[in-house]
C-alpha cells in the first residue's frame, strides 16, 4: 500500500515527507514537474484536478493544495481500499466569514464548500478524513506572508512596523506536518475540523518586530503609527482588507490538536532559517 502525497512541495510538505518516509509503507509525492527520487520518496509529475497517474493501493491521501481542485479529482479517482484522507484548509475560512471586504468573504465561502465537497467525496469512497485549519504559516521559506516581507526588509535593510493590536499566532510548518501525521494515526480524528495556531498569541506589531529581531542583517525599523494605516484603508482600497486585519483577532483555539492529537505548538520564536527556501 502507498501514501499519496499532494503539494509535497510545499511547506508542510518539506517537513512532512521525511517522516512518511521514516515508515513502513511507499511514498509518492505529485509535482507538476518531474524530479529524481529523493529520500524515499519517489515524484510522479501531475496537477489537479486533471492530469494525475492512476494509483489503486492507496492507503492514505494528504493535500496541502487548494480544496476544490483536490475535492474534485477525489470524487471521480478509483480509490477501491478507502483510503484516509488528511487534508489542509485555513483559519480564514472561519476569520473571514463576516470580513468587510467582499471578497474576502468570497475566500471563506470557498474554502468551506471545498471543505464540504472534500468531506462528499469522501463519504463516496467510504474514507475517512480529517481537515485542519492553519492560522498564518511560517517556517520553510516557502509562505507568501512573512517570508515576502523579511526577504524584502533583507534587500533594501528597511522593515516597516506597523501598528496593530490584533492578536497573531503564527504556526510553524513543522507542526502542522506532526499535527496532519498525528492525525492519520488517531482513529478519534476522523470526520473531523480542527483548528491549529502556534503555541503563543500576540499582537501583530510585535509579531512583525520579532521578525525583524530574526534577521541575520540589521535593518532600519520604519514605523507605520494606527493613523496613518487607517488613512491608507481609507484611501487605498486594495489595502483595505490587509489593514483592517491589523485590528481583528487571526486566532485558533488548539484545545482540540492537543488533547485528541497530542501536538503542542510551539511559541512563536523565529530565526533567520525560516526565511531561507530549502535546496
Amino acid at each position: 500500500m502507498t501514501v499519496l502525497v499532494f503539494g509535497g512541495s510545499s511547506q508542510i510538505g518539506h517537513y512532512l515527507l521525511p517522516l512518511l518516509a521514516a515508515r513502513d509503507e511507499p511514498v509518492v509525492a505529485l509535482s507538476r514537474s518531474a524530479r529524481a527520487p529523493d529520500g524515499g520518496v519517489t515524484w510522479l509529475s501531475g496537477y489537479l484536478p486533471g492530469a494525475v497517474p492512476a494509483m489503486q493501493d492507496v492507503s492514505a491521501v494528504f493535500s496541502f493544495g487548494p480544496l476544490q481542485p483536490f475535492a474534485e479529482w477525489l470524487d471521480r479517482a478509483n480509490l477501491p481500499h478507502a483510503p484516509r484522507i488528511i487534508a489542509t484548509s485555513s483559519m480564514s475560512a472561519q476569520t473571514k466569514r463576516t470580513s468587510a471586504v467582499p471578497a474576502e468573504r468570497e475566500i471563506s465561502r470557498q474554502l468551506r464548500d471545498g471543505e464540504q465537497a472534500l468531506a462528499a467525496a469522501c463519504a463516496k469512497h467510504g474514507s475517512d478524513w480529517t481537515i485542519l485549519r492553519p492560522t498564518l504559516i511560517y517556517g520553510a521559506g516557502l509562505d507568501k506572508s512573512l517570508t515576502p516581507i523579511a526577504r524584502r526588509a533583507m534587500r533594501t535593510r528597511v522593515f516597516p512596523l506597523p501598528a496593530g493590536p490584533g492578536l497573531r499566532q503564527p504556526v510553524h510548518a513543522q507542526d502542522l506536518a506532526y499535527a496532519a501525521l498525528a492525525a492519520l494515526d488517531t482513529p478519534a480524528a476522523a470526520g473531523r475540523i480542527f483548528a491549529i495556531g502556534g503555541g503563543e498569541r500576540l499582537p501583530a506589531s510585535d509579531m512583525f518586530a520579532r521578525v525583524r529581531r530574526s534577521l541575520p542583517v540589521d535593518t532600519l525599523p520604519l514605523p507605520l503609527p494606527a493613523w496613518l494605516l487607517r488613512l491608507a484603508r481609507h484611501g487605498v482600497g486594495r489595502l483595505r482588507g490587509p489593514l483592517s486585519r491589523l485590528e481583528a483577532d487571526l486566532i485558533a483555539d488548539n484545545t482540540e490538536v492537543t488533547t485528541l492529537l497530542g501536538i503542542h505548538p510551539r511559541p512563536f520564536q523565529p530565526d533567520a532559517e525560516c526565511w531561507q527556501a530549502p535546496a
